[in-house]
């Protein structure tokens, strides 16, 4: 059976080939402030399914996952902030008040790309998604929380200025997030406090659908080459893909091979 020309997505030249070349850019300034400060990241999600699969970006993907712990965020945000080209933004909560996700972003200015939800953020580049995994023991606790927790987190970060069309609803969903959200919070960072001290804990990220690390698993990191580059990913990548794709290197059919930007609205300067 003669095999499928990929490279039909992203032929060199495309707006999209384009655009993959900007965020693996903004991937490798991380990985160098990452590595000059010994703060561990690794590649995640279809930017790993990537690197296995294909050396590089799945060829009709558009975005970059990489995750830390959320032990090591302050020090990572501040590595970035205070390192980053000026080309480049360090995107979350403390610098954009209309940030609701509870992850961060690092979004070249020199980019432009329409999101609906991103309309009213400062920054609306192409980005690198960093998002957390935190340490706790319980995972059906953790899930009890994360259900109120994130639904509140987002409230209370503006997410009914692009969610909802009827204001009332937005005022209600908001004024309910108010009232719940310091109880969420006490519950997440007793998560946390407990997830650091005992000797059974996992690692597992908030506002996700759940996977579990476990530490002797996921660390030491190993180097995977990624575009001709080598970044950090899991000491236990092929079990992550396996639960996360099942076959993951089985190329998926053309109706489940979907992209989140419009290339028709992607400007590249």
């Amino acid at each position: 059976m003669e095999q499928e020309d990929l490279s039909k997505y992203n032929p060199e030249g495309s707006t999209l080939r384009k655009a993959q070349l900007r965020m693996l850019d903004t991937l490798v300034e991380i990985d160098k402030i990452c590595r000059r400060h010994n703060i561990p990241y690794w590649i995640e999600y279809g930017t790993l399914l990537g690197a296995v699969r294909h050396k590089g970006f799945i060829p009709w993907d558009d975005d970059v996952d990489i995750s830390i712990l959320q032990e090591d965020y302050s020090r990572f945000r501040d590595a970035l902030v205070n390192e980053l080209p000026d080309r480049y933004a360090f995107q979350d909560t403390s610098t954009d008040p209309n940030v609701f996700f509870d992850c961060a972003r690092i979004r070249d200015k020199q980019t432009y790309c329409y999101y609906p939800q991103f309309v009213n953020l400062k920054e609306q580049g192409l980005w690198v998604d960093v998002t957390c995994f935190t340490r706790a023991n319980s995972l059906p606790v953790f899930k009890a929380v994360d259900f109120f927790y994130r639904r509140a987190y987002r409230e209370i970060h503006n997410y009914g200025l692009v969610a909802y069309t009827s204001s009332f609803k937005r005022i209600l969903n908001k004024s309910v997030a108010y009232i719940i959200y310091p109880f969420c919070l006490l519950a997440k960072y007793a998560i946390e406090y407990y997830g650091r001290h005992s000797k059974n804990s996992f690692l597992i990220r908030w506002s996700f659908p759940p996977f579990i690390y476990y530490p002797d698993k996921l660390f030491p990191l190993v180097e995977m080459e990624f575009e001709g580059h080598m970044f950090y990913s899991p000491k236990c990548w092929k079990e992550h893909l396996t639960e996360v794709y099942g076959d993951y290197m089985q190329i998926p059919p053309e109706n489940a091979r979907k992209q989140l930007l419009d290339m028709n609205r992607v400007k590249i300067f």
